[in-house]
């Protein structure tokens, strides 16, 4: 919703001072300019990009317009989750979690919380994690294995993040191109009208103003909005990380979520008792 609100502001503020200086909008409205220039970013986007890059960012477009970062609602249902997983492992041992990590999606703890219960990638981290523990006994390279994998799943968004930056980056470019071609028709024409000239370098300057709009007004800000949603990702494993490693140190659960949630941004992060409140209720 964000994006949207953004780019009727930068829509509103560009038009709306044209307007306020006397231009007419369909003065900036020439089709074969913005083909020239967003087919041709695209296509070099394409061009430069593999299968994997290309599918993540069209998913990272995809999510930064429809999707959202965590909040605190989702970080409460985080620590419940971990609770109830540290809580069983304290009371039964730790092969009592097994049928829950393994198949979250029939786990009557993990369904309790939809927003986690549906986050695979969560569930699977905190399930791959706890399954090494299980099988092996041994907290020693716990952490270090979540740090791997934190690291690998951020690299993985931001990939693709970096390669819609650079299309964004390519436009202003292109917008040249599209402006040189406006002023070989415009030379083509020499002979004509003072009128017709007027029109046609105006044409051409278009292309120079559609090229650095797309950059800065379109395209960078949805390529900077996939790469703040990426970091915002890793806070959330982060506190995973810090959670399980608690745990499997031998920290009481309660202590263990306190760790976690001493990583949770402090825009989000519940106080004490309504953790507390959250995960014993």
């Amino acid at each position: 919703m964000l994006i949207i609100i953004g780019y009727i502001i930068v829509f509103g503020s560009v038009l709306g001072g044209f307007m306020m200086s006397g231009g007419n909008v369909m003065m900036l409205v020439h089709v074969s300019e913005i083909i020239i220039i967003a087919g041709a970013g695209i296509g070099a986007f394409i061009a430069g990009c593999t299968g994997f890059t290309l599918k993540g960012a069209v998913k990272g477009v995809v999510h930064a317009f429809s999707g959202h970062s965590a909040g605190k609602a989702e970080y409460l249902e985080l620590l419940s989750v971990l609770y109830g997983l540290f809580s069983k492992m304290q009371r039964e041992g730790v092969i009592s979690i097994e049928k829950d990590i393994e198949q979250p999606e029939s786990s009557a703890l993990f369904q309790r919380y939809p927003k986690i219960a549906k986050d695979k990638a969560a569930c699977y981290f905190i399930g791959d994690t706890l399954r090494v523990y299980l099988t092996t006994g041994s907290a020693g390279e716990l952490e270090k294995l979540m740090s791997v994998d934190i690291e690998a799943m951020h690299e993985e968004e931001m990939t693709p993040a970096h390669a819609f930056e650079r299309m964004a980056e390519s436009m202003p470019g292109m917008g040249i191109v599209a402006a040189v071609l406006g002023v070989v028709l415009t030379m083509s024409k020499i002979n004509e009208g003072a009128e017709v000239l007027g029109h046609s370098i105006g044409a051409a300057l278009v292309g120079t103003f559609v090229g650095i709009l797309l950059c800065y007004g379109i395209f960078g800000p949805v390529a900077g909005k996939m790469i703040t949603l990426a970091e915002e990702r890793s806070f959330f494993f982060r506190v995973i990380q810090e959670a399980v490693g608690a745990a499997v140190r031998g920290s009481s659960p309660i202590i263990a979520l306190e760790y976690g949630r001493r990583a949770i941004p402090r825009a989000f992060r519940p106080s004490f008792l309504e953790m507390e409140q959250s995960c014993k209720g």
